[in-house]
């Protein structure tokens, strides 16, 4: 056995027998009747608030209590006090109301297990509100061999916690407040009443524990899978922490891998003491305590030095008492602040939210680009058409002019022709069924592509939710997109004439008048009914045969930029009322997904203490 494990031995001491919780065990009689007396004080607990004096300080002072005049049970006729609650300051609560609204806009979006820390930061936290804030709680951890059960001995003036040989000597965590109305506290950490006690009068002759709960807890590497579980369950609770470590085991990589460096954001309420510098010879304590700081920031943990915020480092020796008064000063200040649990809070509300980092911070700039919802509204007027009914707009319109003003013998040509051959307007079912498809892998393709730019630098879970909204909004986008074409197409019946019209249209039939009238002329000399003058039917003819077709052209010509708008009116109605549904189905929803991620993302930034 090493020294480090016999300091903690008493001389003279002798081993008792324990029960499974490694609590020493009365025999016979005297064992019943101190249970019936411990369960009789545990009931006085409840209602009076008083300490019980279980077995482990009966055991102790009755070999005690003649080198120790002054009890360590707090005394029955004590007046029960109703401690002030703990308050938090203004950024404090305004963290945790942010944290509580990042929590509550994102159970629809996170999954339970990712936003569990930040539930139970939540959970702690209100529970920790709810009781005195004039008592901090101090936990002393450390491994095995590390001499904190003799340190919690010697801050407390007596034997509490059992010291010995035998590994683990402490099984279960044992409670000691210098002060009235802990209890809520210490029923809080689950420590029942025969494990609670008070410290010797002379301890604390200034009082300046005043306030202090320290909880000696069992070792955090024991073979005892339960002591593990008890230490983790308690460091969760606790307001601060005095890490105890030996010249052997300072640098254990179980302690500073799985306990102070998740631990670094909580510095400001670490003591972190090297206990038994007596067994380093000379300067050896000095270089063991600089390489100790030397890891510990390596593991990320700010040290209190030259006034700065940080853990506080200390050298000391609990067998012979060197540096106890230097941690009892230190922890008396420390409790004297009254600030313990709030930072202990704010560092749990920045744990909580370097925690869910990944799934709020974004690596660029998100949201659509009006770029993006352009060439989203044009792939879908792509897919309905739009451009191609503009087109059959315009030619409908140019063709509704040639009709009103083309010569009446080209009409009636055209007429034959279109008796003659068959009609090829209407496309075959096959072509139909092709044009479909198409559309339909248009629409798909740009609701995934629209999406995919949404998505582009969110976090993944955003990221995931904005894909599913596009999605949902894109089923029966293409039947949506073919009914709206049907009504927002080309207007029933005829495209509407211009002011000019009536005039082309006059003329035309005046140069068909004149057509008419010469030939009858030229008849009417060739019978002899009229004397023969070839010059003025002729000339009438000619004026009606060349200013017909005239007269069409010119039309023709200044029907081209009406009929140009008409087109694109028509276009642009189509492509209005596909980016309309387009919107409505895909983009609003995409756009609403978007604003609660940038609603959490602000609330996040509230909770990090910085700005959206």
């Amino acid at each position: 056995m090493t020294a480090a494990t016999d300091q903690d031995h008493e001389p003279g001491s002798t081993e008792p027998a324990e029960g499974e919780d490694g609590v020493p065990e009365a025999s016979g009689a005297d064992a019943d009747a101190e249970e019936e007396a411990a369960q009789t004080e545990e009931g006085r607990e409840e209602d009076d608030g008083a300490w019980d004096d279980g077995l482990i300080a009966r055991r102790v002072n009755d070999t005690a209590d003649e080198q120790q005049p002054v009890s360590a049970v707090e005394s029955r006729a004590s007046v029960p006090q109703t401690p002030t609650t703990l308050a938090f300051d203004g950024p404090l609560r305004s963290r945790l109301d942010a944290l509580r609204e990042l929590v509550g806009l994102s159970r629809t979006r996170l999954d339970s297990r990712t936003l569990a820390e930040a539930g139970r930061v939540l959970d702690e936290a209100a529970a920790r509100r709810r009781l005195s804030g004039q008592h901090t709680v101090v936990a002393i951890a450390g491994a095995t061999g590390s001499g904190k059960s003799q340190l919690f001995n010697a801050l407390a003036g007596l034997t509490i916690s059992e010291t010995g040989v035998r590994r683990p000597t402490t099984s279960a965590p044992i409670a000691c407040s210098w002060s009235d109305g802990a209890a809520p506290l210490i029923d809080r950490l689950g420590i029942p009443p025969r494990l609670r006690r008070r410290p010797a009068q002379h301890a604390d002759p200034d009082g300046q524990l005043r306030g202090l709960v320290l909880v000696d807890l069992p070792d955090h590497d024991s073979a005892a899978v339960q002591h593990r579980e008890q230490v983790d369950r308690v460091l969760a609770l606790v307001d601060a922490v005095v890490w105890v470590v030996d010249p052997e085991k300072y640098a254990d990589a179980v302690l500073h891998e799985r306990y102070l460096r998740p631990m670094a954001g909580h510095a400001e309420i670490m003591f972190v003491v090297l206990n038994q510098v007596d067994r380093l010879p000379g300067e050896a304590a000095e270089q063991v305590l600089d390489d100790l700081r030397r890891l510990l920031d390596e593991d990320g943990i700010a040290l209190g030095e030259y006034g700065e915020p940080g853990a506080t480092v200390l050298a000391l020796s609990a067998l012979t008492g060197d540096g106890i008064g230097e941690l009892r000063e230190s922890l008396g200040q420390f409790v004297a602040e009254r600030g313990a649990a709030a930072r202990r809070i704010s560092a749990d509300v920045d744990a909580a939210g370097w925690e869910l980092r990944p799934v709020y911070a974004s690596s660029g700039r998100t949201g659509l680009s009006e770029a993006a919802r352009e060439e989203f509204a044009d792939r879908l007027a792509d897919a309905v058409g739009a451009t191609a009914a503009g087109e059959a707009a315009e030619r409908a319109w140019l063709r509704n002019a040639n009709r009103a003003c083309g010569t009446p013998w080209l009409r009636l040509w055209r007429w034959y022709q279109d008796r003659l051959e068959p009609p090829t307007g209407r496309l075959p079912l096959r072509a139909q069924a092709d044009e479909e498809a198409t559309a339909r892998q248009r629409v798909e393709q740009a609701v995934r592509t629209v999406a995919e730019r949404a998505c582009a630098g969110l976090p993944a879970p955003w990221a995931q939710a904005v894909r599913e909204a596009a999605v949902r909004g894109s089923q029966g986008l293409p039947e949506a997109l073919d009914e709206l074409a049907a009504r927002a197409g080309l207007p029933p019946g005829r495209p509407p004439r211009p002011g000019w019209w009536p005039a082309a249209v006059l003329v035309q039939a005046s140069m068909t008048l004149l057509q008419v009238v010469g030939g009858l002329w030229l008849v009417a000399q060739i019978v002899g009914v009229m004397s023969p003058n070839l010059g003025v039917p002729v000339l009438l003819m000619v004026a009606g045969i060349v200013g017909g077709p005239l007269v069409e052209w010119g039309c023709r010509m200044a029907a081209r930029g009406p009929a140009r708008r008409y087109g694109m009116d028509a276009e642009r109605r189509l492509r209005e009322a596909a980016a309309g549904c387009g919107r409505a189905r895909v983009l609003d929803p995409v756009a609403a997904e978007l604003l609660r991620y940038r609603e959490v993302r602000e609330e996040y930034g509230k909770v990090m203490g910085v700005g959206a």
